[in-house]
């Protein structure tokens, strides 16, 4: 115990002051360091509890995101993450090391393919003479990564969504088909992979960016997508590692 102004006040509230105060306190770099192929390993993501939410990747986190309460899922099912943040509510961003910038590149792929390097969560837009645009994605959740070859076959602006047959089996509670807009889970754009139901898109929780969130598809934050979407045409080879 010590005294405040006459007041007797327990030494942990003290404590946990300081604790409070170092908590506010964070350390943000800026990497434009070489990327020997793939880029540096993420620092260790805090466990929040949350798997990102949103349906189209799909139907199996459990929760919708934000700090707006879920009721809790059936098995293998996950809540619909329809609405964007509240009038006031401030949006989730991903840390420093997951925004948008230029880096160093030194893996030997033409100029303007996409690569995406799944374990360190970043999608590398490859330009010449050794550099790479480098974006923050989510990935796959375990048991729904995969690598390939694939090639973008189709580009849309504020994507619909319809969901599939076997989707709606599990879920027959959704949308029959949801309209492109800032409620829909695909996004601003929408990059489509082959005759794959993975696509990389948009998202209206960017705060899943950096994480392992989806069914296989890559995502990104709007206005990350939007600047990709106008920098490669259909036809770019899409390396997903």
């Amino acid at each position: 115990m010590r005294r405040v102004s006459g007041f007797l006040v327990p030494a942990f509230l003290s404590l946990s002051a300081l604790a409070l105060g170092a908590a506010e306190t964070r350390a943000a770099t800026a990497d434009s360091s070489i990327v020997p192929g793939m880029g540096p390993p993420p620092a260790p993501q805090p466990a929040s509890g949350r798997l990102g939410g949103g349906f189209i990747e799909f139907i199996l986190t459990g929760h919708s995101g934000g700090s707006r309460a879920a009721p809790p899922p059936a098995a293998n099912q996950a809540v619909a993450a329809l609405t964007p943040p509240a009038p006031g509510e401030v949006e989730a961003r991903p840390s420093d090391e997951f925004l948008r910038r230029e880096v160093d590149y030194s893996g030997s792929e033409r100029p303007g393919t996409i690569v995406i390097d799944t374990p360190n969560k970043y999608l590398f837009l490859v330009l010449p003479h050794g550099r790479a645009i480098r974006y923050g994605v989510g990935v796959g959740r375990p048991g729904f990564e995969w690598s390939g070859v694939k090639t973008i076959t189709r580009k849309a602006e504020w994507p619909g969504w319809t969901p599939p047959p076997q989707m709606m089996l599990r879920r027959p509670d959704l949308p029959s088909h949801m309209d492109g807009g800032p409620e829909n889970p695909l996004g601003a754009r929408a990059l489509y992979l082959g005759s794959s139901m993975f696509r990389i898109h948009g998202t209206n929780e960017p705060s899943t960016i950096g994480q392992n969130v989806s069914s296989g598809c890559i995502r990104m934050m709007n206005e990350d997508v939007i600047d990709l979407f106008d920098r490669v045409p259909v036809g770019t080879k899409v390396i997903v590692m």
